[in-house]
């Protein structure tokens, strides 16, 4: 059982590391493959890239609205959650309960960043601006698989803490 702990804890700590390598590799990569220019578009693929520019910045909206949202309701929430008057338990409670739907809001708003950055690149991308993508795409699923990780062991946590423990007056209690 400790062995499979340290297992876990090295996958944990090399996946990261290893992603970020190459992330690092990605972004170091320089293509001079690509098109020469716009002058060799056909007009089809102008109207295009034109309105995919807008759906992407359309995508980036949505992002920024969800996110900004996300952050007034947690102060919000943080706000009411410091002028109601309870117990410190339960102010700690009801603290990583915000942190969880914030944690959610952030991995909507990376969703649609994504989607923003794939939208870009969907028109006649070249080698280099693929790569760009690659990178763009696998730190943004860096970030939020270790906030969809962070946002599940909240969860658990919220769920173990709910359980109330047996106090000794109950376990005298019982036959």
């Amino acid at each position: 059982m400790k062995k499979e702990g340290f297992v876990e804890s090295l996958i944990n700590l090399l996946l990261p590391l290893g992603l970020i390598f190459g992330l690092v590799l990605l972004l170091s990569l320089k293509i001079d493959g690509g098109t020469s220019g716009e002058s060799a578009a056909n007009p089809l693929e102008s109207w295009l890239k034109v309105i995919v520019g807008y759906l992407a910045a359309g995508a980036e909206m949505a992002a920024a609205v969800v996110i900004g949202l996300g952050i007034i309701r947690g102060l919000w929430d943080y706000i009411q959650q410091l002028l109601s008057r309870s117990r410190k338990h339960k102010h700690m409670d009801a603290t990583e309960g915000i942190r969880l739907k914030l944690g959610r809001v952030l991995a909507l708003g990376l969703e649609f960043t994504v989607a923003s950055d794939i939208l870009r690149t969907a028109v006649a991308p070249t080698r280099q601006d693929i790569l760009n993508l690659g990178a763009i795409v696998l730190l943004r699923t860096l970030l939020n698989y270790f906030l969809e990780r962070e946002i599940k062991q909240g969860e658990e946590n919220n769920r173990l803490n709910q359980q109330e423990p047996l106090t000794d007056l109950d376990t005298l209690k019982r036959p």
